[in-house]
């Protein structure tokens, strides 16, 4: 029997800048992401077996029960997650910055991971040129919070505690299969910058390059190498042996919301 579709939210969070931090500081700064998603997801209350997070390298994808509710992690969530990443930035000449994308829908949980539009779709619209030329104009700013729209219909707009709409701002997001309706903001702003038109630009020649691509990965290494799948991110599994980290993407039919 096939795994029933629940509807969950998915949650993926990214490190900006990663690609130009030393290899010798990754894994400390992959465990202060670690820590920083851990402990926010404890003091708003949502208990371990209510999330599964899976590394992703630069980042993690966590993928929340169903009975978790939506407010919950658009609120307390990441109002914890703010503050103690601001904490966490006390004293470092470079800050770290996180950009969180997050989704809402029907995700199929099996003995591999999990898969579905919406975690697809989260990973994308987090990662997107657009999120990220949004948060390097929030000068000061250390975290974005991109949501779907769907995400931002279903919770954002009903409010509750620590969800604030009016401090979101709408953008027609480039991605590889086609604009998609994103809703954002920079916790501390009270509302996210305007994305110039080059930034725009830049972000539609991106998801140009990422369609005809298959998408940014690390080339895999030579075929008789053994890999070690490390966690599975619905359209693709991150996979690794002693010396190669990298990224495998299965291609889709652009054909709606994933």
């Amino acid at each position: 029997m096939e795994p029933e579709a629940q509807y969950r939210l998915s949650i993926s969070l990214d490190v900006q800048g990663s690609s130009r931090v030393p290899e010798a500081e990754r894994p400390a700064l992959r465990a202060t992401l670690h820590s920083l998603a851990r402990g926010a997801f404890e003091q708003a209350r949502i208990a371990p077996d209510q999330y599964r997070a899976d590394d992703r390298g630069d980042g993690l994808l966590a993928l929340l029960a169903p009975h978790v509710p939506p407010t919950r992690v658009l609120g307390e969530w990441l109002e914890y997650l703010h503050q103690d990443l601001r904490a966490a930035n006390r004293g470092r000449s470079q800050p770290v910055l996180l950009r969180a994308g997050l989704t809402i829908g029907p995700t199929t949980v099996d003995a591999h991971g999990w898969s579905g539009r919406s975690v697809d779709l989260a990973c994308r619209i987090g990662n997107s040129s657009t999120a990220k030329s949004v948060l390097g104009a929030a000068t000061g700013a250390t975290l974005l919070v991109a949501v779907s729209d769907r995400l931002h219909q279903d919770a954002v707009v009903r409010g509750g505690r620590w969800v604030e709409p009016e401090r979101y701002r709408r953008y027609e997001v480039p991605l590889q299969e086609g604009k998609q309706t994103v809703w954002m903001q920079v916790p501390g702003l009270a509302v996210p910058p305007e994305v110039p038109e080059a930034a725009e630009g830049a972000a539609a020649r991106d998801s140009g390059r990422e369609g005809r691509e298959g998408g940014p990965s690390t080339p895999p290494p030579p075929a008789a190498a053994p890999y070690r799948t490390i966690s599975h991110t619905g359209s693709g599994s991150v996979v690794s042996d002693v010396d190669h980290i990298g990224t495998l993407n299965i291609g889709r039919p652009a054909d709606g919301e994933r």
